[in-house]
């Protein structure tokens, strides 16, 4: 058997951080066990449903490199087909049509809440072949009276569902459009989907969609259902605990590979191994070791994660983001190798892309004015000559490396029986605009000689008078 996931978001908004962990496990799945992974687009809620969230979906799944073996379907494509299903189930029995009205149904329901009973459909059009002129019925599907339906949850273990407790559902409405929990049974059996991955929330769903599935003939999937996340305070998750769109946690400059590290260990463990590279991801993820206990989202350690990733990633990796996020800034930035060497420069003193970006900002644009506390506190009367002493003496200087520019700053510094902090401060503010920064050899070394030389001499002038 090859297995086969898939990820079936509804485009009714943008896609979240829970749906983004179920499709990473539905993906990791799939990939462990040499599988397939397939995109299906829930879009049958016509009027909730947009292209723009459409689009946020396909962006967010790119982005985090879920790629589909196949896919996307549109349930609205495939309208066809569920018309074709429901008249089999017609045709066998399985399903009939009901021509309550609304008004019956709503007398129905508070009847049986009067009687402090579960408000349900009671069957009465399913025996029933004749017709109700002028009214346009439903069809509804025709659950078994009794017995029971077992769910073997991976995560939550055996779960029994009792027939009694199900009423009919009703699988096409009376403008002959068909309905959620009828579209996702004939999808699953259409791309012989064998493992169904999916937030707990659907649980309820499931003896349903198995009854329909073995009134087709069809041997049900394997079902996981991933308990919910939550907010650090134990509540639901929502924008203020981290619920935003996956592409927020692009544009807030985290990695992918750190969101999808933090994801894989919400519910999930590996010993007390905490941070994972994609290969260690799929080579050790087994979704029977998933926690059926709810999972509570840190910011605080995703960041941590992120920094993580940001450390251990070659250069490289780093320098598409980090232009991207520049970008964002309004610098274009296309020397490749200066990148490199701000991202080595400046990673250990980011959490996030976004930080590193705008930490650096000075690299590219000339500072138009110098921190007033620096200035107060740096630019003195004892450090004033230091600080030309040192413009002088890079001036002359033809090795433009860390190394030799660290040479020439120490020379100043022993020479005048001073500091490096002394000096290296009226530097910083002279190329930087501001007192903070990775080392002040790198930093020269990454703006160049030119550069540098034209920063130090403007803020000499500047201080002069």
């Amino acid at each position: 058997m090859i297995v086969r996931t898939r990820f079936a978001p509804s485009p009714t908004g943008f896609l979240h951080i829970g749906g983004l962990r179920t499709a990473l496990f539905s993906w990791l799945y799939a990939r462990r066990h040499a599988g397939q992974f397939v995109l299906r687009i829930e879009d049958t809620d016509l009027e909730r449903s947009t292209p723009a969230a459409i689009q946020q979906i396909l962006e967010g799944l790119e982005w985090a490199g879920l790629e589909a073996d196949e896919g996307p379907f549109y349930q609205t494509k495939r309208f066809d087909r569920y018309k074709q299903v429901i008249g089999e189930l017609l045709a066998s029995g399985h399903a009939y049509h009901c021509y309550c009205t609304k008004e019956e149904l709503a007398e129905l329901r508070a009847a049986q809440m009067a009687h402090g009973e579960k408000p349900r459909y009671d069957g009465r059009w399913r025996d029933r072949t004749d017709a109700r002129p002028g009214v346009e019925p439903v069809v509804r599907f025709k659950n078994p009276l009794s017995g029971e339906v077992v769910v073997d949850d991976v995560v939550h273990g055996r779960v029994v569902f009792q027939n009694t407790e199900l009423d009919d559902l009703i699988i096409a409405r009376s403008d002959g459009s068909p309905t959620y929990n009828f579209c996702v049974v004939v999808d699953d059996m259409d791309m012989g989907i064998t493992h169904v991955i999916r937030g707990d929330d659907h649980l309820n769903n499931t003896p349903r969609q198995i009854n329909m599935l073995l009134a087709l003939g069809q041997t049900p999937p394997v079902y996981a259902h991933l308990p919910m996340i939550l907010g650090a305070d134990g509540a639901k998750l929502s924008k203020r605990h981290g619920a935003v769109s996956v592409l927020q946690y692009r544009d807030d400059g985290f990695l992918p590979e750190a969101v999808l590290n933090y994801l894989v260990r919400l519910g999930w463990s590996h010993g007390d191994q905490e941070y994972f590279t994609i290969e260690e991801m799929v080579r050790l993820f087994d979704i029977a070791a998933v926690n059926k206990s709810a999972s509570a989202f840190n910011v605080d350690k995703l960041t941590w994660l992120n920094q993580q990733h940001m450390m251990r990633a070659p250069p490289e990796r780093l320098v598409p983001s980090l232009r991207w996020q520049l970008d964002r800034e309004g610098i274009e930035a296309n020397d490749d190798a200066q990148l490199v060497q701000i991202v080595l420069a400046q990673r250990e003193r980011a959490k996030t892309l976004r930080e590193m970006a705008v930490n650096s900002v000075f690299f590219f644009r000339e500072p138009t004015a110098y921190d007033d506390k620096g200035v107060r506190k740096h630019v003195t009367a004892e450090t004033l000559p230091l600080f030309a002493e040192a413009a002088d003496g890079l001036a002359e200087l033809h090795d433009w490396t860390a190394p030799a520019i660290h040479e020439v700053i120490s020379a100043v510094v022993a020479r005048n029986a001073s500091s490096l902090g002394k000096l290296a401060q009226p530097i910083r503010l002279a190329v930087c605009g501001h007192t903070i920064s990775p080392p002040i050899d790198m930093t020269l070394a990454i703006l160049g000689k030119e550069v540098s030389l034209r920063r130090l001499a403007r803020a000499r002038a500047v201080w002069a008078t």
